[in-house]
Protein backbone atom coordinates (compact mmCIF):
# COMPACT_ATOMS: atom_id res chain seq x y z
CA UNK A 1 0.00 0.00 0.00
CA UNK A 2 1.48 3.36 -0.62
CA UNK A 3 2.49 5.61 1.73
CA UNK A 4 -0.54 8.36 2.14
CA UNK A 5 2.71 10.56 3.83
CA UNK A 6 4.77 10.40 0.92
CA UNK A 7 4.09 11.76 -1.89
CA UNK A 8 4.49 9.78 -5.88
CA UNK A 9 6.63 11.46 -8.57
CA UNK A 10 4.60 12.29 -11.67
CA UNK A 11 5.02 13.98 -14.96
CA UNK A 12 3.31 17.02 -16.61
CA UNK A 13 1.63 16.44 -19.79
CA UNK A 14 0.35 19.98 -20.14
CA UNK A 15 0.26 23.16 -18.00
CA UNK A 16 -2.48 26.08 -20.20
CA UNK A 17 -3.83 29.21 -19.00
CA UNK A 18 -7.55 29.33 -18.43
CA UNK A 19 -8.08 32.72 -17.03
CA UNK A 20 -5.78 35.51 -16.24
CA UNK A 21 -4.90 33.76 -12.69
CA UNK A 22 -6.42 30.17 -13.53
CA UNK A 23 -4.34 27.54 -15.37
CA UNK A 24 -5.03 23.81 -15.81
CA UNK A 25 -2.35 21.22 -14.90
CA UNK A 26 -2.32 17.99 -16.21
CA UNK A 27 -0.43 15.17 -14.88
CA UNK A 28 0.42 11.59 -15.19
CA UNK A 29 -1.11 9.46 -12.80
CA UNK A 30 1.80 7.38 -10.65
CA UNK A 31 1.24 3.70 -11.56
CA UNK A 32 -0.15 3.40 -7.93
CA UNK A 33 -2.68 6.16 -8.03
CA UNK A 34 -6.37 4.80 -7.23
CA UNK A 35 -8.99 5.98 -9.30
CA UNK A 36 -10.88 9.20 -7.92
CA UNK A 37 -14.22 9.92 -7.12
CA UNK A 38 -15.77 13.31 -8.48
CA UNK A 39 -15.24 15.95 -5.06
CA UNK A 40 -12.03 14.75 -4.14
CA UNK A 41 -8.85 16.09 -4.11
CA UNK A 42 -4.85 15.82 -4.50
CA UNK A 43 -1.54 16.97 -2.99
CA UNK A 44 0.80 19.14 -5.15
CA UNK A 45 3.82 19.06 -3.95
CA UNK A 46 6.92 21.41 -5.56
CA UNK A 47 10.47 20.92 -4.18
CA UNK A 48 11.33 24.27 -2.32
CA UNK A 49 8.02 26.12 -2.33
CA UNK A 50 5.67 23.30 -0.91
CA UNK A 51 2.64 21.10 -0.90
CA UNK A 52 -0.89 22.74 -1.47
CA UNK A 53 -4.50 20.37 -1.38
CA UNK A 54 -5.81 21.08 -4.92
CA UNK A 55 -9.44 19.36 -6.56
CA UNK A 56 -9.81 17.19 -9.15
CA UNK A 57 -10.95 18.66 -11.96
CA UNK A 58 -10.27 16.22 -14.67
CA UNK A 59 -12.68 13.47 -16.06
CA UNK A 60 -12.97 10.44 -13.48
CA UNK A 61 -13.14 8.11 -16.38
CA UNK A 62 -10.19 8.78 -17.84
CA UNK A 63 -7.51 7.01 -16.73
CA UNK A 64 -4.59 8.71 -18.60
CA UNK A 65 -4.41 12.02 -17.29
CA UNK A 66 -5.37 13.36 -14.03
CA UNK A 67 -6.79 17.22 -14.69
CA UNK A 68 -5.92 20.11 -11.87
CA UNK A 69 -7.40 23.56 -12.47
CA UNK A 70 -5.90 25.97 -10.56
CA UNK A 71 -5.93 29.62 -9.40
CA UNK A 72 -2.47 31.36 -9.29
CA UNK A 73 -2.48 32.87 -5.58
CA UNK A 74 0.29 31.61 -3.68
CA UNK A 75 3.70 30.35 -3.12
CA UNK A 76 2.88 27.06 -4.53
CA UNK A 77 0.41 27.26 -6.95
CA UNK A 78 2.50 30.04 -8.81
CA UNK A 79 5.45 27.16 -9.00
CA UNK A 80 2.80 24.83 -10.18
CA UNK A 81 1.62 27.53 -13.03
CA UNK A 82 5.59 27.66 -14.41
CA UNK A 83 5.64 24.01 -15.01
CA UNK A 84 6.12 22.93 -18.42
CA UNK A 85 5.49 19.13 -20.42
CA UNK A 86 8.24 16.91 -18.34
CA UNK A 87 8.71 18.50 -16.05
CA UNK A 88 7.97 16.27 -12.05
CA UNK A 89 5.92 17.11 -9.87
CA UNK A 90 4.92 15.52 -6.13
CA UNK A 91 1.33 13.83 -5.75
CA UNK A 92 -0.80 12.31 -2.55
CA UNK A 93 -3.96 11.71 -2.93
CA UNK A 94 -6.36 10.74 -4.09
CA UNK A 95 -8.29 11.90 -0.27
CA UNK A 96 -11.48 13.24 0.79
CA UNK A 97 -15.31 12.52 0.48
CA UNK A 98 -16.77 13.44 -2.53
CA UNK A 99 -19.99 14.22 -4.60
CA UNK A 100 -22.95 12.16 -3.77
CA UNK A 101 -23.87 11.82 -7.41
CA UNK A 102 -25.51 8.11 -7.09
CA UNK A 103 -28.21 10.13 -4.98
CA UNK A 104 -29.51 11.65 -7.79
CA UNK A 105 -29.79 8.74 -10.17
CA UNK A 106 -33.73 9.63 -10.98
CA UNK A 107 -33.99 12.82 -9.69
CA UNK A 108 -33.43 16.27 -11.04
CA UNK A 109 -29.66 17.47 -10.79
CA UNK A 110 -29.19 20.78 -9.44
CA UNK A 111 -25.66 22.01 -9.77
CA UNK A 112 -24.08 25.47 -8.93
CA UNK A 113 -20.93 27.07 -9.63
CA UNK A 114 -19.60 30.20 -8.32
CA UNK A 115 -16.00 31.24 -9.81
CA UNK A 116 -13.49 28.25 -9.93
CA UNK A 117 -15.79 26.66 -7.94
CA UNK A 118 -16.81 25.02 -11.33
CA UNK A 119 -13.49 22.95 -11.08
CA UNK A 120 -14.57 20.59 -8.64
CA UNK A 121 -17.58 20.19 -10.46
CA UNK A 122 -16.91 19.78 -13.50
CA UNK A 123 -16.28 15.39 -13.11
CA UNK A 124 -19.75 15.21 -11.79
CA UNK A 125 -20.85 16.60 -15.07
CA UNK A 126 -18.68 14.29 -16.94
CA UNK A 127 -19.91 11.44 -15.37
CA UNK A 128 -23.88 12.64 -15.54
CA UNK A 129 -23.58 13.78 -18.61
CA UNK A 130 -21.97 10.53 -20.10
CA UNK A 131 -25.22 8.76 -18.58
CA UNK A 132 -27.71 10.89 -19.35
CA UNK A 133 -30.31 8.59 -19.37
CA UNK A 134 -30.09 8.16 -15.20
CA UNK A 135 -31.29 11.75 -14.72
CA UNK A 136 -34.01 13.66 -15.05
CA UNK A 137 -32.74 17.66 -15.81
CA UNK A 138 -29.37 18.40 -15.70
CA UNK A 139 -28.85 22.22 -14.56
CA UNK A 140 -25.73 24.07 -13.89
CA UNK A 141 -26.08 27.43 -12.81
CA UNK A 142 -22.74 29.20 -13.07
CA UNK A 143 -21.23 32.78 -11.40
CA UNK A 144 -18.15 34.69 -12.60
CA UNK A 145 -16.23 37.51 -12.15
CA UNK A 146 -16.64 38.27 -16.06
CA UNK A 147 -17.02 36.76 -19.62
CA UNK A 148 -12.87 36.22 -19.34
CA UNK A 149 -13.25 34.24 -16.08
CA UNK A 150 -15.67 31.98 -17.16
CA UNK A 151 -13.97 28.02 -17.35
CA UNK A 152 -14.41 25.54 -20.00
CA UNK A 153 -16.86 28.07 -22.06
CA UNK A 154 -16.19 26.04 -25.19
CA UNK A 155 -16.83 22.56 -23.30
CA UNK A 156 -19.82 23.75 -21.28
CA UNK A 157 -21.53 25.12 -24.65
CA UNK A 158 -20.74 21.68 -26.47
CA UNK A 159 -22.51 19.86 -23.28
CA UNK A 160 -25.17 22.30 -23.54
CA UNK A 161 -25.68 21.55 -27.38
CA UNK A 162 -24.86 17.79 -27.27
CA UNK A 163 -25.52 16.19 -24.16
CA UNK A 164 -28.48 18.20 -22.72
CA UNK A 165 -26.96 20.05 -20.53
CA UNK A 166 -29.57 23.20 -18.98
CA UNK A 167 -26.79 25.82 -18.53
CA UNK A 168 -27.32 29.39 -17.12
CA UNK A 169 -24.90 31.82 -16.54
CA UNK A 170 -24.29 35.17 -14.97
CA UNK A 171 -20.94 37.38 -14.76
CA UNK A 172 -20.40 40.16 -12.32
CA UNK A 173 -18.95 42.81 -14.76
CA UNK A 174 -19.85 42.50 -18.40
CA UNK A 175 -18.07 43.82 -21.46
CA UNK A 176 -19.13 44.78 -24.79
CA UNK A 177 -19.22 41.62 -26.07
CA UNK A 178 -21.65 39.83 -23.30
CA UNK A 179 -25.03 39.81 -23.87
CA UNK A 180 -26.45 37.41 -21.19
CA UNK A 181 -27.09 37.83 -17.77
CA UNK A 182 -25.45 40.23 -15.14
CA UNK A 183 -25.83 40.29 -11.51
CA UNK A 184 -25.44 37.22 -8.68
CA UNK A 185 -25.93 33.59 -9.08
CA UNK A 186 -29.22 33.57 -6.48
CA UNK A 187 -30.74 35.53 -9.05
CA UNK A 188 -31.03 32.52 -11.73
CA UNK A 189 -32.58 30.04 -9.56
CA UNK A 190 -35.67 31.57 -9.89
CA UNK A 191 -35.69 30.52 -13.65
CA UNK A 192 -35.01 27.08 -12.65
CA UNK A 193 -37.60 24.22 -13.53
CA UNK A 194 -37.30 21.40 -11.37
CA UNK A 195 -38.83 19.06 -8.89
CA UNK A 196 -37.66 20.16 -5.20
CA UNK A 197 -39.49 17.25 -3.80
CA UNK A 198 -36.93 15.16 -6.07
CA UNK A 199 -33.89 16.90 -7.06
CA UNK A 200 -30.59 16.78 -5.70
CA UNK A 201 -27.86 20.55 -5.26
CA UNK A 202 -24.35 19.88 -5.87
CA UNK A 203 -23.24 23.79 -4.72
CA UNK A 204 -19.45 25.14 -4.77
CA UNK A 205 -18.52 28.96 -4.92
CA UNK A 206 -17.58 31.24 -2.41
CA UNK A 207 -19.31 31.02 1.21
CA UNK A 208 -21.02 33.95 1.11
CA UNK A 209 -22.56 32.37 -2.25
CA UNK A 210 -23.12 29.12 -1.15
CA UNK A 211 -24.87 30.52 2.11
CA UNK A 212 -27.16 32.59 -0.51
CA UNK A 213 -27.88 29.93 -2.61
CA UNK A 214 -28.92 27.59 -0.07
CA UNK A 215 -31.63 30.24 1.10
CA UNK A 216 -32.98 30.60 -2.38
CA UNK A 217 -33.35 26.29 -2.81
CA UNK A 218 -34.73 26.60 0.60
CA UNK A 219 -37.42 28.85 -0.44
CA UNK A 220 -38.12 26.87 -3.37
CA UNK A 221 -39.22 23.78 -1.12
CA UNK A 222 -35.56 21.71 -1.03
CA UNK A 223 -34.88 19.74 2.08
CA UNK A 224 -31.21 20.63 3.40
CA UNK A 225 -30.44 17.18 3.29
CA UNK A 226 -30.54 17.37 -0.69
CA UNK A 227 -28.26 19.88 -0.64
CA UNK A 228 -24.59 19.33 -0.58
CA UNK A 229 -21.35 22.37 -0.47
CA UNK A 230 -17.97 22.04 -1.09
CA UNK A 231 -15.90 23.57 1.54
CA UNK A 232 -12.04 23.72 1.69
CA UNK A 233 -10.72 25.38 4.42
CA UNK A 234 -7.10 25.65 5.35
CA UNK A 235 -6.59 21.93 4.25
CA UNK A 236 -2.55 21.21 5.00
CA UNK A 237 -1.79 17.29 5.74
CA UNK A 238 -4.81 15.67 3.82
CA UNK A 239 -5.18 13.19 6.57
CA UNK A 240 -6.77 15.28 9.00
CA UNK A 241 -3.72 14.90 11.34
CA UNK A 242 -2.61 18.83 11.84
CA UNK A 243 -6.17 20.30 12.65
CA UNK A 244 -5.71 23.40 10.36
CA UNK A 245 -8.76 22.96 8.09
CA UNK A 246 -11.16 21.90 11.34
CA UNK A 247 -14.84 22.72 11.56
CA UNK A 248 -16.64 22.61 14.29
CA UNK A 249 -16.71 18.15 14.87
CA UNK A 250 -15.38 17.95 10.96
CA UNK A 251 -11.63 17.66 9.68
CA UNK A 252 -12.84 19.14 6.23
CA UNK A 253 -9.82 17.12 4.49
CA UNK A 254 -10.85 13.47 5.46
CA UNK A 255 -14.69 14.00 6.41
CA UNK A 256 -15.46 16.47 3.59
CA UNK A 257 -14.56 18.79 1.72
CA UNK A 258 -18.10 17.71 0.00
CA UNK A 259 -20.79 17.53 3.18
CA UNK A 260 -24.39 17.78 3.23
CA UNK A 261 -25.95 20.85 4.28
CA UNK A 262 -27.54 19.80 7.62
CA UNK A 263 -23.85 19.15 8.96
CA UNK A 264 -22.17 22.04 8.42
CA UNK A 265 -25.88 24.50 8.42
CA UNK A 266 -24.23 26.05 11.87
CA UNK A 267 -20.52 26.39 10.90
CA UNK A 268 -21.14 28.32 7.17
CA UNK A 269 -21.34 31.44 9.48
CA UNK A 270 -18.14 30.80 11.51
CA UNK A 271 -15.41 33.36 10.44
CA UNK A 272 -12.66 31.80 8.66
CA UNK A 273 -9.25 32.21 10.14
Amino acid sequence: MTDPWLPQSCGVKSCHRESRDVFTLSLEPPPAYTRFSAGQFNMLYVPGAGEAAISISGDPDDGDSLVHTIRDMGNVTGQLHRLQASDRVGLRGPFGRGWPLAQAAGRDLLILAGGIGLAPLRPVLYQALSQRQRYRRIHLLLGARSPADILYRQQLLDWKRQAGLQLLVTVDTADADWHGDVGVITGLIPRLEFDPNNCLALICGPEIMMRFCVKQLQERGVADADIHVSLERNMKCALGQCGHCQLGPHFLCRDGPVLPYPEVRDYLMTREF
